[in-house]
């Protein structure tokens, strides 16, 4: 057992107190009661903004390569199919929570801040009642409350909701910080979280790091060669990607390669246009309901543990990732709370594992489920997903095709169980969605929102 766990329990015996008694949430209580887990991973999760599968090289993108990526992905797993929502702060909440929007309330951007700490589970809490060190270097903004309030031990993010890459301040564990010249804020992101490692190098640790690149507004790097602003967008992919490279060298340094769990995945897809793969431009962007709204990369590397050069099909979504820590961490999950997600733990060993039937994407009042081949929302228009993600055609209601037929069954049997009318609704004035939040995310990433 953890000496942190040890106290814990120690301690609620001692006063003859249990979580319970303190008026502690039911999750709360169960999750002090989880017992500490042997030959744990370190666990990293790196998050990228705005960035779907059209700007990965390993996907296939016609304009990026990302060499580091690319190479966590040869020598581990690319999911083919991973699903966030389709816009920045939904993802982060379904994140942290492992639940979907209807249940918890952060469906939109304005949103997602809403829901308490006190009253929905956090992976970071999660794990680190488990023993776990825990840290979150990166956007944090459209969460509510502070990383700490959520369970990190220690946090560094931007202290306003714009001016987050040539700064003179941001904060750092609840204290702001500031410097007489400029910094370039995703250097000093990165230092905090090499820091962070090397203290804990003896682990287990979970470091959570969701960057800021490549979210608007785009601006040059320390790398820029020139003034040309065109040109800005692929340094900052560049960027990103040479940062990721620079984390996973440390980890080699560090000779913490075979003792960590890296995943790297986007919030949601590209804004403003998706690109093209393999000539093909990708269905939709970042805010839409159509599939480049929400389809992201997700690259999972644990060396010695994970097969090398595996492209699994399984279909993943962002209510996953909290099922899975809990798992390879030996973490137990709150009771009396419902999760959404499935753990992707055994594919990430070799393993068939369980693969989820479908996924969930909501933002606001829009939602769908989707399988390999069909899609199906909440108007009830049924989708022909087999060209995806590059096309999504649309089936007549009275299509008598014996596939869409059964495709429609089962997609409607999944969405009356989950009954997403029937949860937390969106604010008055939120965005809904579909193609008209895809226009406003495009403004709102241009203007730098």
């Amino acid at each position: 057992m953890q000496p942190q766990a040890m106290m814990r329990r120690e301690f609620l015996k001692t006063v003859g107190l249990g979580a319970a008694a303190l008026g502690l949430p039911r999750w709360l209580e169960a999750a002090a009661a989880a017992p500490a887990s042997a030959a744990r991973p370190n666990i990293i999760f790196i998050l990228a903004d705005d960035y779907g599968i059209d700007g990965v090289g390993c996907y296939g993108s016609d304009r990026f390569k990302t060499p580091n990526i690319d190479a966590l992905a040869r020598t581990g797993l690319r999911f083919e199919t991973c699903y966030s929502a389709p816009l920045c702060g939904p993802t982060r909440c379904e994140f942290i929570t492992g639940r979907y929007a209807f249940r918890t309330g952060g469906l939109t951007n304005q949103s997602a801040g809403q829901p308490a700490s006190r009253d929905e589970p956090s992976i970071a809490r999660v794990l680190k009642q488990a023993g776990y060190a825990t840290c979150e270097a990166g956007k944090w903004r459209q969460m509510g409350e502070t990383p700490a309030d959520w369970g990190f031990d220690e946090y560094l993010t931007d202290p306003t909701a714009s001016g987050y890459y040539w700064v003179k301040s941001y904060t750092k564990n609840g204290e702001l910080v500031t410097r007489d010249q400029e910094v370039y804020d995703p250097d000093v992101l990165h230092e905090f979280a090499v820091d962070f490692i090397t203290r804990h190098r003896d682990g287990p640790f979970f470091l959570y790091y969701p960057m800021h690149l490549v979210h608007g507004p785009i601006l040059r790097t320390p790398d820029s060669r020139s003034d040309d602003k065109t040109a800005f967008y692929a340094d900052d992919v560049a960027y990103m990607d040479k940062l990721v490279g620079k984390l996973v060298a440390e980890l080699d340094r560090l000779n913490l390669r075979e003792k960590t769990l890296i995943l790297f995945s986007g919030d949601n897809g590209t804004a403003g246009r998706s690109g093209t793969i393999g000539g093909r431009e990708v269905h939709g962007a970042k805010g839409s309901m159509w599939e480049g709204g929400a389809r992201v990369p997700l690259v999972a590397n644990w060396k010695g543990t994970a097969p090398e050069g595996k492209v699994p099909a399984d279909l993943v979504d962002f209510s996953d990732f909290f099922a899975t820590f809990a798992d390879v961490a030996g973490a137990k999950l709150p009771e009396g709370v419902t999760f959404d997600g499935h753990s992707f733990a055994p594919q990430l060993k070799g393993e068939a594992g369980s693969p989820r039937p479908w996924i969930f994407v909501q933002l606001g009042q829009a939602w769908y489920v989707r399988e390999p081949l069909w899609k199906l929302n909440e108007k009830g228009e049924l989708y022909d997903m087999k060209d995806a993600p590059f096309e999504e055609r649309l089936v007549s209601a009275d299509a008598e095709d014996a596939e869409a037929t059964a495709a429609r069954k089962r997609l409607q049997a999944a969405l009356d169980t989950l009954n997403p009318a029937a949860g937390k609704t969106a604010p008055p004035g939120a965005g809904k969605g579909g193609q008209g939040g895809a226009k406003k995310a495009a403004r709102k990433a241009k203007a730098g929102a």
